[in-house]
C-alpha cells in the first residue's frame, strides 16, 4: 500500500493515471497529452509500473501501457474502510466534533472574568457495588488512576488525601503517551473539603493554565447512595473563578467528567480487586 500511495502521490504520475483510465496509450501520446517530454514520462510510467498500477506491451515500434484498475479498487475499499471508522456513530470522532462544537461556543461565551461562574453540572450513576466498595474506587490513587480521565487522556500523576483539608493534585497525559515524552497535557490542583466514608466526598480542583494560573475552580459534591442492586451516586460539579481562559476547559466538562465516570462505572463492576493498575510512571499517595 505505500509503495502505491507514493507512486500516486505525484501530480504527474497522477495525471498519467486519468489518460490511462480512458484508454490504453502509447508513451509518446502520453507524453503529448499531459504536456510533458518523453523521457520524464517513461520513467513516470515505470515507478506506476512498479507500483502494479499499469502494465505494458511492445507493438511494433511503440510501447503501449495500459492501466490496472485492481490496484485502484483495493485502495479505495481501504479509504472507504478508514471513512466508515472515522463516521463510526459514537465513535472519538463524535466526541471530537461535539467538544468542537462546544468549545467554539464557549469562547464566544469566554467575555470577562467570571463568566461561567453561574454554571453547573449533575451526574448521576448506578454502580453495581455497595457504597464502601464505591468509596476506595473515589479515594485510593491506585484506584483513581484507572477511571479519573477522559477516554482520550490517562492518568499520570496523582495524589489524593482523604481528609479535610486534604492535597489534591492531577497531571494528565495523552493515553497513547505511553513513555511520557509527549507534552503533559493538563495539571490540576485542589484540596478535599467533605470526605465521610462510604456517605459524601466534597473536593474543590482548579485546572491550571498554561502559565501557571487557574483557569477556574470546581466545586464537586459526590453523594453515595445504598440501594438494593449498589450505589447510586449523584455528582454535582459547580464552577467559580473562572477566567476568559478558561473556556476551552468548560467546553470539556460535561463530556469528559461524564465519561470518567462511565469508566468508574466500568471499574467498580469489574469487582473488589484492590490491588494498582496505575501507569508505572503515575505516583499516588492517599492519606487516611
Amino acid at each position: 500500500m505505500d509503495t502505491l500511495l507514493t507512486a500516486l502521490a505525484d501530480p504527474a504520475r497522477w495525471r498519467l493515471v486519468t489518460l490511462l483510465a480512458e484508454r490504453p496509450r502509447p508513451v509518446g501520446v502520453l507524453a503529448q497529452l499531459a504536456g510533458a517530454r518523453q523521457p520524464q514520462t517513461t520513467k513516470h510510467l515505470q515507478t506506476l509500473e512498479r507500483a502494479g498500477l499499469v502494465t505494458s506491451q511492445r507493438s511494433g515500434q511503440r510501447r503501449v501501457y495500459a492501466l490496472q484498475p485492481g490496484p485502484l479498487r483495493d485502495l479505495a475499499a481501504a479509504l472507504s474502510r478508514l471513512a466508515a471508522t472515522a463516521d463510526d456513530v459514537g465513535g472519538a470522532r463524535e466526541t471530537f466534533d461535539r467538544y468542537g462544537h462546544s468549545m467554539h461556543a464557549e469562547r464566544l461565551a469566554a467575555e470577562q472574568p467570571g463568566w461561567a461562574d453561574d454554571r453547573s453540572f449533575t451526574f448521576r450513576r448506578s454502580l453495581t457495588a455497595p457504597p464502601e466498595q464505591v468509596w476506595h474506587h473515589l479515594t485510593e490513587p491506585s484506584l483513581l488512576a484507572r477511571w479519573w480521565a477522559p477516554d482520550d487522556l490517562r492518568v499520570s500523576g496523582l495524589v489524593f488525601e482523604a481528609r479535610p483539608g486534604g492535597r489534591v493534585a492531577l497531571e494528565y497525559r495523552d493515553i497513547d503517551d505511553a513513555d511520557g515524552s509527549d507534552l503533559v497535557v493538563g495539571r490540576a490542583e485542589g484540596v478535599v473539603d467533605v470526605a465521610r466514608p462510604a456517605e459524601r466526598l466534597a473536593y474543590r480542583s482548579s485546572p491550571l493554565l498554561a502559565d501557571g494560573g487557574v483557569a477556574f475552580t470546581a466545586h464537586v459534591d459526590i453523594g453515595l447512595l445504598p440501594t438494593d442492586s449498589g450505589t447510586d451516586l449523584d455528582v454535582r460539579y459547580g464552577i467559580t473563578h473562572s477566567t476568559v481562559d478558561s473556556a476551552d476547559f468548560v467546553a470539556g466538562i460535561e463530556i469528559g467528567f461524564g465519561q470518567s465516570l462511565d469508566k468508574l462505572a466500568a471499574a467498580v463492576a469489574a469487582g473488589p480487586d484492590r490491588t494498582s493498575n496505575a501507569d508505572s510512571d503515575t505516583t499516588t499517595r492517599s492519606t487516611p
